[in-house]
């Protein structure tokens, strides 16, 4: 099949987990004999070739706005995309649901992954949320096919729209990486270090563990990974609240082997984000083999299953407290969880498994002159 993955800030994947999707996703696609096309934002994505992992990459412009950005970029990819004969169309985010109809005018197949909530995020103004709730409307409409990664996701939009998206995870292959270069430059030791990863923007709620961190006594480091564009107000006060502990480090972006030498020789890992579908650093996080601590949203519950510990999120930084201090003291109950939570990861989040419910959902469609997939 001609496949090809829109929506995303493109390849080689240096953001957030939808990059690392098509990443993953695509260069097994191409490894089965498909033809993979990713579309790229120009000011985002560095890379000079023109093919990465044996996928096509079709870099164009878009304005560079926090609220046009992905849009418009969507839009002039599906333009671009009207003439090169794909069979299936795979974009991401409820927001691109809009412009899912396009590329239908040929023929071609679309699909949207819709992701979380976004329009719970505190970075949207109202007429921004209102938006990204028609757009999830629109996405029941629109495409061919929309799914989602997260089983409470589905729920959502059977109760909401009485319409139930077909449910494909998201994976967790990572590199069980030794100690390097990382953790000496960041002045880190293996298993001496709890960890977050993600966009600091107040939705992610790393004040939380900065919060809790703070109060706790223990010679072990909180390493915060992870910047954001247009947050810079809430960057600065994060670290203003870590200011005179120097057990607190903030590394910035990390990726790539950078940022499996990190995880993999994490202690216990906090996942803080109260909003969301399935978040890709949790279920990295299991895959490496640390002991998980989720802000109890549904999303990062069902993630988990019973494999790690979620913390009250309405309490924030006091009931986090509480767990990480608990587990600090027990090295046995930690030990367990961080076995626990990679058997879970390896059992339930793998490319592989994920490869293969998106290539014959690909095949049903191309096949079946369908409006929407049963």
């Amino acid at each position: 099949m001609r496949i090809a993955l829109l929506g995303t800030r493109g390849i080689p994947a240096s953001y957030s987990g939808f990059e690392t999707c098509v990443e993953q996703l695509g260069q097994r696609l191409v490894e089965r004999g498909h033809d993979v096309t990713v579309y790229c934002r120009t000011h985002h994505i560095t890379y000079e070739g023109s093919h990465y992992k044996g996928m096509r990459l079709v870099k164009l412009p878009t304005i560079t706005n926090k609220y046009l950005d992905t849009m418009v970029h969507s839009f002039i990819s599906s333009l671009h995309a009207l003439g090169q004969g794909y069979d299936v169309a795979l974009y991401f985010i409820a927001g691109n649901s809009p412009v899912t109809w396009i590329l239908r005018l040929v023929g071609t197949k679309t699909l949207l992954n819709v992701d979380g909530l976004d329009w719970k995020r505190e970075k949207w103004p109202m007429l921004a949320q209102k938006y990204i709730q028609f757009a999830e409307y629109l996405a029941t409409k629109l495409p061919n096919v929309y799914l989602t990664d997260s089983q409470v996701v589905q729920g959502y939009y059977q109760d909401r729209f009485n319409s139930k998206p077909p449910y494909i995870p998201y994976g967790s292959e990572v590199q069980l990486l030794p100690p390097g270069e990382v953790l000496s430059r960041f002045g880190l030791e293996a298993q001496q270090y709890v960890l977050f990863v993600g966009r600091l923007v107040p939705e992610n709620c790393a004040h939380h563990l900065v919060e809790a961190f703070r109060e706790l006594e223990t010679n072990m480091k909180c390493v915060i990974v992870g910047d954001a564009p247009y947050a810079e107000a809430y960057i600065a006060d994060l670290k203003a609240r870590a200011a005179g502990d120097p057990r607190i480090v903030f590394t910035g972006y990390v990726f790539g082997d950078g940022y499996h030498e990190l995880g993999a020789n994490a202690y216990i890992f906090v996942e803080t984000s109260g909003v969301g579908g399935t978040h890709p650093a949790l279920v990295e996080a299991m895959a490496f083999g640390a002991c998980v601590i989720t802000h109890d949203t549904p999303e990062n519950l069902e993630t988990i299953g019973a494999a790690g510990f979620g913390y009250n999120g309405r309490s924030g930084a006091s009931d986090l407290r509480q767990i990480l201090n608990r587990l600090l003291q027990e090295p046995q109950t930690v030990a367990a969880y961080q076995h626990l939570a990679q058997e879970r990861a390896r059992a339930y989040y793998t490319w592989e498994t994920v490869t293969n419910a998106y290539e014959d959902l690909f095949r049903q469609l191309v096949k079946q002159d369908v409006r929407h997939y049963k």
